[in-house]
């Protein structure tokens, strides 16, 4: 199986994405003599394997699809699921504010269906690896066979343990903890993660959000930031632009913070705790 979004054609092992004019979408694994059964027909794969992506392709019944590179996104919305999964807004601005990229080492804890890990194992590159906790070993399976669905499997360590009695690495890049008592691990989290590393949480509620900052503060995390995203679109007609009638609002406060070594012969150390970041213009 591949995710390839560098060849013209789709081949058979492609993950497909079929869209139809309901914008209805199906993520498929393209195989010879495959079929699709949808409510509007069926759609055979061998009607597919060798066409350009972006063609537009017909079920037995003549209903037109429009077959695709499935976009990550997509792919996200995909996963299988048994519990609430993060959503790619969160995703994406996770990835960015814990620098994560090839070659790194990163430790998610609360795997859930894997959504998360599929993304970090997707960005660390076959260079890095994700170590995933999770303390039901029913959830992280889950979260394998959607992995091994994007060909990622081989980029993730998947461990069952409860993370209060610590993390088997040192010296990691960053840590992302999406379980509900994160406050109660940070210790844990310093210990695994390198000097100046990036550590990130998931918390529905402010009072746990208060938590979590009281102890990342005992623990000497600075540079904290406290945010939720909400994801509002539009509908794509030039002559009424307007939004649309929902919207991705608020699913979860994001929390961001990293370990120093503080110098306490210092008596200010607000600027460690307080946010106050401006562009530098010179680089």
């Amino acid at each position: 199986m591949t995710w390839n979004l560098h060849g013209t054609h789709a081949q058979e092992g492609d993950l497909a994405e079929l869209v139809g004019l309901s914008h209805k979408h199906f993520i498929i694994l393209l195989k010879a003599d495959g079929e699709l059964h949808t409510h509007r027909g069926i759609v055979y794969h061998n009607e597919l394997i060798g066409k350009a992506w972006g063609s537009q392709v017909h079920s037995h019944t003549g209903s037109p699809f429009f077959l695709l590179q499935p976009a990550f996104n997509d792919l996200l919305r995909s996963v299988p699921r048994r519990t609430q999964i993060m959503y790619p807004k969160e995703i994406g601005y996770i990835l960015v504010a814990l620098g994560i990229g090839p070659g790194q080492h990163v430790i998610e804890a609360g795997t859930g269906s894997g959504a998360l890990t599929t993304a970090l194992a997707y960005a660390v590159g076959s260079t890095g690896k994700v170590i995933s906790y999770e303390a039901r070993s029913e959830m992280q399976e889950v979260a394998r066979k959607n992995l091994e669905r994007f060909g990622l499997a081989d980029r993730v360590d998947f461990k069952i343990r409860d993370i209060g009695d610590g993390f088997d690495e040192t010296g990691v890049d960053a840590l992302f903890l999406d379980v509900a008592n994160s406050y109660d691990y940070v210790r844990q989290v310093r210990k695994a993660l390198k000097p100046g590393g990036f550590f990130g949480s998931i918390l529905p509620t402010t009072n746990q959000v208060s938590k979590l900052l009281i102890a990342l503060r005992q623990e000497d995390f600075a540079f904290t930031e406290v945010l939720e995203i909400m994801l509002r679109f539009y509908k794509p007609e030039p002559d009424k632009l307007r939004p649309t009638d929902r919207m991705i609002a608020h699913t979860g406060y994001l929390i961001f913070s990293r370990p120093v070594i503080i110098d306490r012969s210092l008596t200010d150390q607000a600027s460690l705790s307080e946010e106050d970041w401006e562009a530098d213009s010179d680089f």
